[in-house]
């Protein structure tokens, strides 16, 4: 199959071609009743909180309410696997990356590529992309990312060791704990006390078989995440002056590097180690990895630049051309990643 047969067979795709549209057409949504005033300034910050104590939550335990065998069992070990030594490279190869930037700027532009808003930007549209089995890996992925984030992010940011309020941010939150809680039930669904539904053994905590009336409003508060997740991003966009952050050229630099330079180091680094079948992973790993990857700005990571006056500046400015870029690519990566699906290399 040719390139041009591959990329006609993809832009064919409805799944495809819906989900990017869906992606684009409610944040420019968000952004044009920002501007109109029709969503005031706090109206953001709401949405926010909503996805991120409510609808991810809920999202996040969902997805594990399903069946484990051997081949999922051994690529969500892959998936945790390769959650930390992505972190660990990005810690080693942003020094060398970023050497021409001296001081408190390096230490800001290295902290704000290696943690992206995986949790806020990037799980909505692997749910919508590709549904309670992406979620399930990106769930599994970000246990690494949050262990980094609050430890090694906090202590390179702060100059100060690691505090008992780190630890309750990286344990003690919605999504974590519901991360958490749907894991162990896959995990451990073999071994738990089993009941008989629709003519078939079950473990009594999936939910999605022993209880639909629990399980069916929480799919609708997962429901919400995407879109709720998309007002949110271009309400933020429309409140920020972009010309301001057009102008800073290090800003620009920062954005390439975290929205198009990481996920393709993913990309050639999990290809070898499929094809090498060092840590093998199946393509809806690798598509959830890289759009996880190619997001903006943690929001933790700019806050942390703010409140340490760690050039709050250049996080600003960072935070908001790499929202941007991330929006404008997410399209084009979803579009590579089914190219690569149709190759056949994972």
């Amino acid at each position: 199959m040719s390139i041009g047969d591959i990329l006609t067979k993809t832009f064919t795709n409805m799944d495809i071609v819906s989900s990017i549209t869906s992606t684009v057409f409610i944040i420019l949504l968000g952004f044009y009743c920002r501007k109109r005033e029709i969503f005031t300034d706090k109206f953001g910050k709401i949405l926010s909180k909503v996805v991120l104590t409510v609808a991810l939550p809920a999202l996040a335990f969902n997805s594990f309410m399903q069946d484990i065998n051997g081949k999922t069992l051994k690529e969500g070990i892959n998936v945790l696997v390769w959650g930390f030594l992505i972190y660990i490279i990005l810690i080693l190869i942003t020094k060398p990356l970023y050497l021409r930037f001296k001081g408190d700027q390096q230490d800001t532009l290295r902290v704000l590529t290696i943690f992206g808003s995986t949790t806020f930007f990037g799980i909505p549209i692997v749910g919508a992309v590709f549904g309670a089995k992406g979620v399930m890996y990106s769930s599994i992925f970000n246990i690494g990312y949050r262990v980094f984030l609050y430890s090694y992010g906090y202590i390179k940011m702060s100059g100060l060791k690691m505090e008992s309020k780190n630890l309750k941010n990286m344990f003690l939150n919605p999504i974590v704990i519901a991360t958490f809680a749907g894991l162990i039930i896959w995990l451990i669904q073999g071994a738990l006390p089993q009941v008989a539904v629709a003519g078939h053994s079950v473990a009594f905590l999936r939910i999605d078989q022993t209880a639909p009336w629990l399980f069916k409003p929480m799919t609708y508060l997962a429901g919400l995440c995407s879109p709720l997740a998309w007002l949110a991003i271009g309400t933020t966009l429309g409140e920020i002056s972009f010309k301001e952050a057009a102008s800073d050229k290090t800003s620009w630099i920062y954005s390439i590097n975290k929205v198009i330079l990481v996920p393709a180091l993913n990309i050639v680094l999990l290809a070898i180690l499929t094809m090498t079948h060092v840590l093998p992973v199946s393509y809806i790993s690798l598509a959830t990895i890289v759009i996880m990857m190619a997001t903006p700005t943690a929001t933790v990571a700019a806050a942390y630049a703010i409140s340490f006056d760690k050039d709050a500046v250049l996080a600003s400015n960072a935070s908001l051309l790499s929202t941007v870029l991330a929006v404008v690519m997410t399209p084009v990566w979803l579009v590579i990643l089914e190219v690569i699906n149709q190759i056949g290399i994972f």
